[in-house]
């Protein structure tokens, strides 16, 4: 499904992404995992057309979309999530969740696609009619993910879907993560914090200083270079 090759991006003369390679097949939950400043957010930005690469090759299914605009991503089928979440404020909730039917169209009718969304995050119901700026937090997070589901993608990109949350709501949030992936949609999380990692992930890529240090499986025996980076240390 999306495939990254020895990906290469600078910003404002300084390398940030040291020719990183990562795959997210269908179906799979894949996390990227790595400090604050690591280049995780980059990288999504890379992958979604907002950050121009150096060098490097990004696929979606075998498709070159290296380069390619964010709107002519989004409509091949990646649905993007960032950390600040950016629900729209002056939009109710449902508003905001219907908004991808209107600008990428497919063959699954509008209202199958938004019914899916309140499906995988049903406390939205209730807050239909709130508008996004009176949510929460946690709420904010669920109306992103929600959102980019409705576009009927592909592939999704979380950036952060935990951070800043109260535990109360992580299990919320986690479960319907599961549920997208069940669907058969490939995931790609990024995260700071390891033990946010949800244990049903497929695969796990440690970033540090714009770099892959390692690739493996979650909860494997970390190298001890891997265990300062995924634990905070220096």
């Amino acid at each position: 499904m999306l495939a990254v090759e020895n990906l290469v991006v600078d910003i404002q003369s300084s390398r940030i992404l040291r020719g990183i390679s990562l795959e997210v097949a269908a179906g799979q939950l894949v996390c990227l995992v790595g400090r604050n400043g690591a280049g995780k957010t980059t990288t999504f930005r890379a992958i979604m057309g907002f950050r121009r690469s150096v060098s490097g090759r990004i696929a979606l299914d075998g498709t070159p979309i290296t380069g390619m605009a964010p709107h002519r991503i989004a409509r091949l089928g990646v649905g993007y999530a960032p950390e600040e979440s950016e629900v729209f404020g002056d939009l109710t909730v449902a508003d905001n969740i219907e908004l991808p039917t209107w600008t990428r169209p497919t063959e699954r009718a509008g209202s199958a696609r938004i019914a899916q969304a309140y499906e995988v995050f049903p406390k939205l119901r209730q807050y239909g009619a709130r508008g996004g700026n009176q949510l929460s937090g946690g709420e904010r997070k669920m109306v992103s993910i929600a959102r980019a589901l409705a576009l009927d993608p592909r592939l999704l990109l979380l950036d952060e879907p935990f951070e800043g949350l109260s535990p109360a709501i992580i299990p919320s949030i986690s479960d319907g993560i599961a549920s997208i992936r069940k669907m058969g949609h490939g995931v790609l999380i990024a995260e700071s914090n390891v033990h946010h990692v949800p244990e049903y992930a497929d695969a796990l890529y440690v970033l540090e200083r714009g770099e892959i240090i390692y690739r493996g499986k979650p909860g494997e025996t970390y190298p001890p270079a891997v265990m300062k980076v995924i634990t905070g240390g220096a």
